[in-house]
């Protein structure tokens, strides 16, 4: 008996209902701790970062690098309280004691070459995740600081959202085959579409700037958001994974939906601080 063709692979390459459900979830959840009370949205932000930091030690562990986890998430704490509560210059402060608290508690614990190579992980975990991090809550700090930060969001978001849409309909040309075979030229033309769309449009309703403001926005999304998401691709691929975790179904985890957003954070911040607050 003749076995039918097994059928071809979805060009969406994830469970598009749930990534759909937990991505509305994750939105209403933002929006209640913005306009709500902000400072829930720090709270959220160190579950995020620290759950994302989790996620870095367990993939790195892989290739027997042994990150010290404990004080990596003092640290965190450390860092985006300060920011919220100091700014930026307490955030870079909490920051460095943040990496010679890593090498310390890693010297202590066994010296050698191998301590240097785990010390050396940490504080790059910490300046990846922490320290970006903090400067989507110094935007919170600002004025209309919780519409700066749906900004910042949505327009990484658009820039995943149009990318994935045009990827999955006319993408042809890979844009870094080694690295995300499925990121294509065609995807980062939707993009820049999307993503541009949203920050004119936020601009002009949420923060009374000019539309030309919304448009750089935008266009500074695209670039940062995709800088992140390839430099992630490319440490999974050097780590030999598809996902840095499971957390978030049709996702991957938690890294997996923070690397545009880490990334584009400063970058935001820059941007809407000058033009906008």
């Amino acid at each position: 008996m003749t076995q039918a063709p097994p059928k071809p692979a979805s060009r969406a390459g994830r469970n598009l209902p749930a990534a759909i459900a937990v991505g509305l979830g994750l939105l209403g959840v933002l929006l209640l701790c913005l306009f709500v009370r902000e400072e829930a949205f720090v709270v959220l932000a160190l579950l995020a970062t620290s759950g994302a930091l989790w996620e870095f030690a367990r993939a790195v562990g892989t290739r027997g690098v042994m990150v010290p986890l404990l004080p990596l998430w003092v640290g965190n704490a450390g860092i985006l309280v300060s920011a919220y509560t100091a700014g930026p210059g307490a955030m870079l402060v909490a920051f460095f004691l943040t990496a010679g608290g890593v090498l310390v508690w890693r010297v202590l614990d066994g010296g050698g070459p191998d301590a240097v190579r785990d010390a050396c992980a940490g504080i790059l975990a910490s300046a990846y995740v922490s320290f970006l991090a903090g400067f989507a809550v110094l935007l919170l700090t600002e004025d209309r600081g919780p519409w700066l930060v749906l900004t910042l969001v949505l327009c990484a978001v658009a820039n995943d959202t149009g990318g994935y849409i045009a990827g999955v309909l006319v993408g042809r040309h890979p844009m870094a085959p080694s690295i995300s075979p499925k990121k294509s030229w065609e995807g980062a033309g939707g993009s820049l579409v999307l993503a541009a769309a949203v920050g004119v449009g936020l601009a002009l309703l949420a923060l009374d700037a000019p539309w030309w403001v919304g448009l750089v926005l935008g266009a500074g999304a695209v670039v940062t958001a995709t800088v992140g998401d390839l430099s992630e691709s490319l440490l999974k691929r050097d780590l030999g994974l598809k996902d840095m975790g499971t957390l978030l179904p049709g996702h991957g985890g938690i890294l997996d939906r923070l690397d545009s957003l880490l990334m584009t954070a400063p970058a935001s911040y820059l941007l809407l601080t000058t033009f906008v607050g």
